[in-house]
């Protein structure tokens, strides 16, 4: 028994699903037109409809599959889903001229069991309103710049906001969305690491069967997790492959080595590719570009890989959702594209493997939470994230060898100040630190003057978010010190370099890599 989620498009449409596996309830997403019967079949207690970029007045905008009210759950609908749950019975949506996007404040009007009393900060993010809710149902909140920001039909358990519960800046969202899939669906409240587990572990034997397995394995914490899953359903079936694809941070490849070695023993392989990847990249300057270049480049590898230690069917990796979801996967074309990730959009269309991502549909800490209950080690499970491009995402325009040193060295400076002030690592764990932290080199020169002489160099953005789920991320607020700190170092210590930025900027409207 569960909770079926049907999304329609938007960005912070998994960021449901995480926060109903938050609080232990099983829920599954499906495209909004997938067949009544793959919806079903999962028995869900309750029906969540996601928010979306269309808007519901348009020709071919996305629509209420006729099964959705026939099948008499509870239903919620959010944004875009309100909408469309308005339209469909009788109401009315117009385009707005007071949009809203960001922060706002809801009063609750009308006693019911979906929304706390009292006021409450929300998270707002539409362009159309609801300028008449539909029969039978009550006006539940208002904000001042939204007159009908929450309605309900008690009789029938459907229930709509046009804000976002799901994400962090609606506080209080998580005790809706409790209240809705516990209290009015009846959920059970059953979903855990151990059942992740047991649940990855049977899928993974079912798919691979009997064939050996090839795992990329990068030293971060999606590739660990997943390839821990993997070895612990098919154990020597499994051999991981380690690429030094020559854009890993300083010292990576010996800290990965190391900690790989200690929890895979001799199954781990270790490769050296750097020239193979470089050689690749050198004439691209786009982003996009890189990431499919390396994509396939890492496809080939493997493959050549395979051919050595025994033909492997399947190819584990680490994808997890805002993988998926920025890259618009085949299962979320309906969603906009953010960006390609190399192990979603930039895999080739032909190669010799077959994927298994026990991960796909995993948040980052619902990750660690996994690793944690596979017995990983607080190094492998708590590490900063790392983009599986490396940093050919975070060193900006060509890509060379020289400009590489120039990154891995400025990169470094940065974390080692953040973590001499306590602010990485283990205080993420316990939710008071920096999430992630890196360098950028920009393809920009800018005027310095360095020992009374003029200098024409380039320029490293500095990069810290703090967040919860890597589906929003809000910039670090550093102490000064620390930053005029760092900022001294690098143009002292980087040849090459003469400006130092910090990016302030929250995810979204950026994203948290720059590229």
């Amino acid at each position: 028994m569960s909770i079926a989620i049907l999304d329609y498009g938007s960005q912070y449409t998994q960021l449901i699903a995480r926060r109903i596996r938050e609080l232990q309830v099983y829920c599954e997403l499906f495209p909004w037109d997938a067949p009544e019967h793959e919806v079903l079949v999962i028995a869900p207690q309750g029906l969540i409809l996601s928010g979306g970029p269309a808007s519901v007045y348009e020709n071919n905008a996305p629509t209420l599959p006729p099964y959705i009210l026939e099948s008499k759950l509870p239903l919620l609908g959010i944004c875009y889903g309100m909408q469309l749950l308005v339209q469909e019975l009788g109401g009315k949506v117009m385009s707005s001229d007071q949009r809203e996007y960001g922060l706002s404040e809801i009063t609750t009007s009308t006693d019911n069991p979906l929304l706390p009393p009292g006021s409450h900060q929300v998270w707002m993010s539409h362009g159309d309103r609801v300028e008449k809710f539909p029969s039978g149902f009550a006006l539940l909140a208002a904000s001042n710049s939204c007159p009908i920001a929450a309605i309900g039909d008690s009789k029938h358990h459907i229930y709509a906001l046009q804000f976002h519960p799901e994400v962090h800046h609606t506080p209080n969202g998580l005790e809706m969305l409790k209240r809705f899939a516990v209290n009015i669906c009846g959920a059970p409240t059953d979903w855990t690491p151990q059942s992740i587990i047991k649940s990855a572990v049977k899928n993974i034997r079912q798919q691979a069967g009997k064939h050996n397995v090839l795992a990329a394995v990068s030293g971060g914490v999606d590739s660990s997790v997943a390839t821990a899953l993997v070895h612990k359903a098919l154990g020597s079936q499994l051999s991981a492959v380690f690429v030094d694809n020559g854009l890993l941070r300083q010292g990576e490849r010996d800290q990965v080595e190391a900690a790989l070695h200690a929890q895979l023993g001799p199954e781990l392989h270790v490769v050296n590719a750097s020239q193979t990847f470089l050689s690749a990249l050198h004439t691209t300057d786009d982003p996009e570009q890189k990431r499919i270049i390396i994509g396939e480049t890492f496809i080939r590898v493997f493959e050549d890989q395979a051919k050595k230690l025994g033909k492997a069917r399947f190819l584990v990796q680490g994808t997890i959702y805002p993988d998926v979801v920025e890259s618009r996967a085949p299962e979320r074309s309906h969603a906009q594209r953010i960006k390609t990730h190399h192990n979603v959009g930039g895999l080739p269309e032909h190669m010799d493997f077959k994927l298994i991502e026990p991960l796909r549909y995993l948040f980052k800490d619902e990750v660690r939470a996994v690793g944690e209950a596979l017995g990983l080690s607080e190094e492998l499970v708590w590490r900063q994230p790392f983009p599986g491009p490396g940093l050919a995402v975070r060193c900006l325009g060509n890509i060379t060898e020289q400009r590489l040193a120039k990154l891995r060295a400025a990169d470094s400076i940065f974390c080692q100040e953040l973590i001499q002030a306590g602010l990485l690592n283990k205080h993420f764990q316990k939710g008071e630190g920096i999430a992630q932290a890196f360098a950028v080199l920009l393809p920009v020169r800018s005027v310095g003057v360095m020992g009374d002489q003029r200098t024409y160099q380039e320029a490293i953005a500095l990069r810290a978010v703090t967040t919860q789920d890597f589906m929003t991320a809000d910039w670090a607020r550093l102490p000064h010190e620390l930053l005029a700190r760092t900022a001294n170092r690098i143009v002292n210590e980087v040849a090459g370099i003469n400006r130092v930025v910090y990016d302030i900027t929250s995810k979204p409207p950026a994203t948290i890599e720059w590229e």
